[in-house]
């Protein structure tokens, strides 16, 4: 799917594949500072209406954006729809763009305001339910894992308690705690995606831990 199909209104924009997760090009020894360096003088390419460019971003920042997401509505679809919104800003608003903090954090703040608008969106409403999409996946793979020694299962038992608790966490939380243990994004830069000081975020993350240590007693010892 191309993105002037999800986008015909748009007839500048590159062809990419939102459907698809495509590892980021910068490998996982790059020097974090280099990565940031890379981002910026792609984002102001981006900025002169490099297409290319562009391209590039999506490709390295797709799957961390769909992920966050994911993690956050709890369905797949809504997460490329959200993640597809989050990249036509990118490019709507690159005319703009100053590149006075990293693009990570301006990325993910523009992620913030657009799923968070979504969940407020939906109310208490939800086209897929968590219990629902735990069913389906239970039946979808009920054979594979009666099939698993005893500790993977556990430990897929487990990660899937620790997903539930997570999406049981205020929004803010929620995107904190998704932020820091799936992203391993540093404090400082959650706190310029989330508009707080860093005693708030701190403070945030410690409200967040102990509450999910509670919803979690039953499958660990603290």
């Amino acid at each position: 799917m191309s993105a002037l199909s999800m986008f015909p209104t748009i007839t500048t924009l590159p062809s990419w594949n939102m459907s698809e997760w495509s590892p980021p090009i910068a490998s996982a020894d790059t020097p974090l500072p280099l990565r940031e360096e890379e981002d910026v003088r792609l984002m102001l390419r981006v900025k002169e209406g490099d297409a290319r460019a562009f391209e590039q971003l999506v490709e390295t920042h797709q799957r961390a954006v769909i992920g966050t997401v994911m993690r956050m509505l709890n369905n797949l679809d809504d997460a490329h729809d959200v993640a597809q919104q989050v990249f036509v800003r990118v490019w709507r608003s690159a005319p703009r763009y100053e590149p006075s903090a990293k693009f990570t954090t301006w990325l993910f703040t523009i992620t913030r305001n657009l799923v968070f608008n979504e969940m407020r969106r939906r109310g208490r409403k939800r086209e897929v339910s968590i219990e629902a999409a735990q069913e389906e996946h239970h039946i979808e793979h009920a054979s594979p894992q009666r099939a698993q020694p005893d500790a993977t299962a556990e430990r897929e038992e487990l990660e899937a308690a620790i997903d539930r608790a997570i999406q049981s966490l205020p929004e803010k939380q929620r995107l904190a705690v998704t932020l820091r243990r799936h992203e391993d994004m540093p404090y400082e830069d959650i706190c310029v995606i989330l508009n707080m000081s860093l005693p708030a975020v701190k403070s945030l993350l410690f409200r967040a831990r102990n509450d999910l240590k509670e919803k979690l007693a039953s499958h660990l010892e603290f």
